[in-house]
């Protein structure tokens, strides 16, 4: 993949920088990323308490990326639609009732809405600097030195690389049949856009064809090059996997003072 393209595909995500969370090793911060995640997932619904100083530890590590806050916030509303699941639970949970603004809502249903909409935040706010701090290309190599199977590995970064010509082609598309006049508005032309997806199945899956004979023609066996001078392509020190490691395990002394939960 060229660093330009690739660049250009994450360019909406990472921000570039040389604070000391850009400068880390791309595994070290999906291992500290991933170890979070796994520690919120664990944390109990009470005390609330837990999950706000999890949110300062996120806030935290902002700060030391000096990412702009209203950057990380924005990019947290690709989580609505699980924001309106969990809005639903006070609705739909069975349980005790208690009144709020006049509506009889489950009192289980609120707590685990809170519940999920606090671990569901959290998780993707550590996906979101993530994203910020590591580019791609460095991202996908540090999976590499994580051994995550050579395919997976390949698998996304097809899947990131030609993402937008699928989507070019499928704007062409669109382009072509607002000039002849079409706009879909309603169920009678479902028929018309389920006759351009399977148009675009074929033109990606035939592009995909060709582009894997050119990769076998051009000495391709079954693993991508890896190329120096790449953050995510070199090994991590003990100091970097010991910065790294600050995240998970403040994490986890939050979990461990929680109200005699256990683990």
């Amino acid at each position: 993949m060229g660093a330009g393209h690739a660049a250009a595909v994450h360019g909406s995500l990472y921000r570039p920088g040389d604070s000391p969370v850009h400068t880390l090793p791309a595994q070290c911060k999906v291992v500290s990323a991933c170890g979070f995640m796994l520690v919120v997932a664990a944390t109990p619904a009470t005390p609330p308490w837990a999950f706000a100083c999890h949110a300062a530890l996120l806030a935290a590590v902002t700060a030391v990326a000096r990412l702009p806050a209203g950057t990380v916030l924005r990019r947290l509303a690709i989580e609505l639609p699980f924001v309106a699941f969990a809005l639903l639970l006070p609705f739909v949970a069975r349980g005790p009732r208690v009144d709020v603004l006049g509506l009889p809502l489950s009192e289980s249903g609120l707590r685990d809405a809170g519940t999920l909409l606090a671990k569901g935040t959290l998780g993707v706010a550590a996906s979101v600097l993530l994203a910020s701090t590591t580019g791609l290309r460095d991202l996908l190599l540090g999976l590499r030195r994580l051994r995550v199977p050579a395919l997976l590995v390949q698998i996304a970064a097809f899947m990131i690389r030609y993402g937008d010509v699928v989507a070019d082609e499928m704007r062409r598309m669109r382009v072509a049949r607002e000039s002849r006049g079409h706009t879909a508005r309603g169920v009678r032309h479902w028929r018309v856009l389920a006759a351009s997806a399977g148009a675009l199945f074929i033109r990606a899956y035939e592009r995909g064809e060709r582009v894997h004979l050119a990769m076998v023609s051009r000495g391709y066996t079954g693993t991508l090059p890896e190329t120096g001078g790449v953050t995510g392509a070199a090994g991590a020190s003990r100091a970097q996997w010991a910065c790294a490691a600050v995240l998970p395990l403040a994490a986890l002394a939050v979990r461990l003072t929680t109200e005699g939960v256990p683990l």
